[in-house]
């Protein structure tokens, strides 16, 4: 691709990278080619044994590709060498990795030391991960991996791969040996660390709920090799395959309410009398205007209201009815 003069590089690009590893019969991975925008988070998609883990790892050289080259920001992470590439790259996975004899502090702050940084730098930075990502520092500053639940570990070790505040963070299923509940609080902590620090950020999935929730772009893989990229809601509407289709559910049109925000069909508040709305005779349930249109379906479902309040931060700021909900379902068919 050819870019203009001042044109932003691509954070990662992928130009036909294979990977076949010894005594294997077919490749791993096999002719990706695509390039990830910066400040993206791109959720790589695919069933067992697909080759997703496998392209992740080549991005910090944990595999080094048969055929192919990667790119960081238009470098060839060929020419960079391996721990000075690992130490400008975050890394989580599943099991948090977290070392059972350091403390937490310790833990978090492994690559700040080896960046050589002095020991108040290196305090202040622990302590200021450990508040971002919702823990308390002079709580947990001291404790050992084992005395903290699977949740506190993996927010513990998502606050080890920014300590060196990389612009890359790679994120392997580290959900995935997580219960319900702390998943989907640890979800809100990416979406919520994503819309603060506008990470570039590779994020190994199989479960499609989460891979929608989370996802810029979806990187679908089959068979070692990349069968759709591109938006959640052009994948559901357009997938590129039966396979596709038939692992998105792509004909669930309450799947396809999940991609669309409020804030895209409410009416703003100033607009209601336009559109008939009465002013109700009790206070109505609220919902973000940044929330997904399913789950305001479901809350005016299970209130039984006409409508609901959107808001942005406690300020009433529009109207969603049920009757929006279903056009933006019918054109989402």
């Amino acid at each position: 691709m050819i870019r203009s003069e001042g044109e932003q590089l691509t954070a990662i690009r992928f130009d036909q990278v294979s990977l076949q590893f010894s005594g294997a019969s077919a490749p791993s991975v096999r002719g990706c080619s695509c390039e990830v925008e910066p400040g993206k988070l791109i959720v790589i998609l695919g069933p067992s044994g697909c080759g997703k883990t496998t392209l992740l790892k080549m991005v910090n050289r944990l595999y080094e590709p048969t055929s192919g080259t990667i790119y960081l920001e238009g470098v060839d992470i060929r020419q960079i060498e391996a721990t000075t590439l690992r130490k400008q790259i975050g890394y989580v996975i599943q099991q948090s990795g977290l070392f059972p004899h350091m403390t937490v502090a310790q833990n978090v702050a492994i690559v700040p030391k080896l960046l050589g940084w002095n020991r108040s730098r290196v305090q202040a930075r622990v302590d200021e991960l450990l508040t971002l990502v919702g823990l308390l520092p002079n709580d947990y500053r001291d404790r050992y991996p084992a005395q903290l639940s699977g949740g506190q570990q993996q927010r513990v070790g998502l606050a080890r791969a920014l300590a060196g505040n990389p612009n890359v963070l790679l994120m392997d299923e580290p959900f995935g040996a997580i219960d319900a509940i702390t998943r989907t609080s640890l979800q809100d902590e990416i979406l919520r660390l994503q819309r603060q620090l506008k990470k570039t950020i590779l994020f190994v999935s199989h479960d499609v709920e989460e891979a929608l929730r989370l996802a810029d772009y979806l990187l679908i893989m089959q068979e070692g090799a990349i069968v759709q990229y591109d938006t959640p809601f052009n994948v559901l509407a357009k997938p590129a395959n039966a396979f596709v289709r038939e692992l998105l559910g792509a004909d669930d049109t309450v799947r396809q309410l999940s991609l669309l925000a409020v804030e895209t069909v409410m009416v703003e508040t100033l607009e209601r009398d336009a559109y008939n709305i009465c002013e109700p005779t009790r206070p109505l349930p609220t919902v973000e205007r940044h929330e997904s249109l399913r789950h305001a379906l479901s809350l005016i479902l299970k209130t039984g209201v006409p409508h609901l309040t959107v808001v942005e931060n406690g300020v009433a700021v529009g109207v969603l009815t049920l009757d929006q909900i279903r056009q933006a379902a019918q054109k989402s068919v």
